[in-house]
């Protein structure tokens, strides 16, 4: 059988296109004689033509010999395996990812692919690796991603704002990239701890960095376009449990009585599999839906604005436990932006493209006329308006962020706050006054 093969790119010379490349050995046996090597771990090592040594092996030999057998039964490549039908890599636990990298566990999946736990031998520490699924597009734009956080961290010195890229390397027709080791997302903390909002000085802990993280990316002529839960990630998973004397009024022997607190603020951004560079005329549908700005659905053109409606929406989410538009429809989500944030511009829906024309009638939105279903009116009518969605779960602190979330939900993209004017906002500046 052939031996395992990989290639590894070290980051400083990074070719954006997915091509071949010269192919490196990475268990390839050290020199010894050949009939002294045979046949280990079921794979032919070399071209034996003889089992039989000419001299008597020197004990020397034979030591280095049986430990390079131990090494090639701890380090020995997988057996090879079809890809699903999705074209997601197959594997086991406890198998080798190359010689360097263990797979411990699953992390999670997605469309791109999946996320494994892996130890890195040479590290001496755990790592994240995403395997992209063997399919083009998914290749492509896993290129993308590698040089998109090449250039953020070029900039982003200390590591703080975005996820740590280590290596990546192209393995069994799998983009493989390799990252730090972060915590949990904000969406798994929230479905862990039973969609239970976030205190509200963490919410503003957590806005902070993120305002900063994209203001960062702004500067740099990036815009990140999919800001959602599940693509901010604690640095740690650590949490501490509290009573939650709101949302569970129980005897402290319920374990409901009790949720779980983060015990740091710090988060990193992830996934940057669909940043771009800011150009004119962008109009093709970015985001994923429940944190998708008006101006995208209406075939406005969207630049970084984006990304600030995107935040606000997060940030709803974190004080409320909720995401603020559950819907996967156009125009119930306009509807339901309308009932929660005032009606829409009239400039903005005169402007819509040709695909977005159905969701406008007589200059107004075509609701709830143009329903899908009586049980669609239901829903959008039973939504409050932001704020008294804020004041629901918001003690102290609300008024102030009710004032932000208005100017990072504006509807027209020229009125809404940059990242860098709303981390001068007072909920920020002005924490320090109320403890």
């Amino acid at each position: 059988m052939e031996m395992e093969r990989v290639t590894e790119f070290p980051l400083t010379h990074l070719d954006r296109r997915p091509r071949k490349r010269p192919r490196l050995g990475w268990d390839v046996a050290p020199q010894f004689p050949l009939a002294q090597i045979g046949i280990f771990c079921g794979q032919e090592v070399g071209k034996v033509t003889s089992f039989a040594p000419s001299a008597a092996p020197s004990s020397e030999n034979t030591t280095a010999s049986s430990l390079f057998v131990k090494e090639l039964a701890r380090n020995g490549s997988p057996p090879l395996r079809e890809d699903d039908k999705d074209g997601h890599y197959m594997f086991e636990l406890g198998e080798n990812l190359t010689s360097r990298y263990k797979i411990h566990s699953k992390m999670g999946e997605g469309t791109f692919g999946q996320v494994l736990e892996c130890w890195d031998r040479d590290r001496k520490e755990m790592v994240a690796i995403k395997i992209v699924r063997g399919v083009k597009k998914y290749r492509e734009a896993a290129m993308i991603e590698i040089d998109m956080l090449q250039q953020l961290g070029k900039h982003d010195k200390g590591g703080n704002r975005c996820v740590q890229i280590r290596n990546w390397f192209d393995y069994r027709n799998h983009i493989c990239i390799v990252f730090e080791k972060l915590g949990s997302s904000l969406y798994d903390f929230l479905r862990k701890n039973n969609y239970r909002p976030f205190p509200i000085d963490l919410v503003r802990e957590i806005g902070r960095q993120l305002l900063e993280c994209v203001a960062f990316m702004h500067e740099l002529n990036l815009i990140h376009t999919d800001l959602k839960p599940e693509n901010v990630l604690l640095v740690t998973s650590d949490y501490v449990k509290v009573p939650d004397y709101k949302s569970c009024p129980r005897s402290p022997k319920d374990s409901s009585y009790y949720k779980r607190v983060p015990k740091s603020s710090a988060i990193k951004v992830i996934d940057f599999g669909s940043t771009t560079y800011e150009r004119p005329d962008q109009s093709y549908v970015v985001s994923t839906r429940h944190y998708r700005a008006p101006e995208v659905i209406l075939g406005l053109g969207w630049s970084y604005p984006c990304d600030v409606w995107s935040i606000g929406c997060i940030l709803v989410e974190l004080c409320s436990g909720e995401a603020l538009f559950q819907t996967h429809e156009n125009l119930e989500h306009l509807a339901m932006m309308e009932r929660v944030l005032g009606p829409l511009p009239q400039h903005m829906l005169k402007r819509v493209d040709r695909h977005a024309e159905k969701y406008v009638r007589r200059g107004r939105l075509d609701w709830p006329e143009g329903a899908t279903s009586r049980e669609s009116i239901r829903v959008v009518s039973k939504l409050p308006r932001l704020q008294n969605i804020v004041m629901e779960h918001v003690d102290h602190s609300a008024g102030d962020l009710i004032h932000l979330l208005q100017g990072l939900l504006r509807y027209d993209p020229l009125e809404r706050l940059t990242a860098r004017d709303a981390l001068r906002h007072p909920f920020f500046t002005h924490d320090h006054l109320r403890r």
